[in-house]
């Protein structure tokens, strides 16, 4: 017979084990990646001292490159251009999960949109004893 103490006991214990690398490996991280940005200030730096887009060394090559990001301030706003403009490429292709349950809770006899299937599956949640 199954002891389902033990396996409650055995699931808490590997996801505590998880849960304690994955923080010791993010702290690491963390600094690693501090680290890798203050080397590449310094890299920049020197680039830009002697106006190079590219460095060649015996060790590597530092290639010094542009990288943009746009950013929207006025969502209201880009929705309308992106509407009136017929540009919905400009955005990406991904539902927003709480949006569409809470969009389709309000159409139940409508059924799903064209183009939409659901994916439901079970899963088990385990919680430790609350301390009373």
């Amino acid at each position: 017979m199954i002891e389902v103490d033990k396996l409650v006991d055995a699931y808490i214990s590997i996801r505590n084990e998880r849960d304690n690398i994955a923080r010791e490996h993010e702290l690491k991280d963390r600094e690693l990646v501090a680290q890798l940005e203050k080397l590449e200030v310094v890299m920049l730096e020197h680039c830009n001292e002697i106006q190079a887009d590219s460095i060649k060394t015996k060790k590597g090559t530092i290639i010094k490159n542009l990288k943009e990001n746009y950013v929207c301030g006025d969502w209201d706003n880009f929705k309308q251009y992106i509407l009136e403009n017929q540009a919905l490429e400009l955005l990406q292709q991904r539902i927003s999960q709480t949006n569409f349950k809470e969009f389709l809770s309000t159409r139940e006899d409508e059924g799903l949109p064209p183009g939409i299937s659901t994916l439901r599956q079970f899963k088990i949640s385990v919680r430790k004893p609350s301390n009373k």
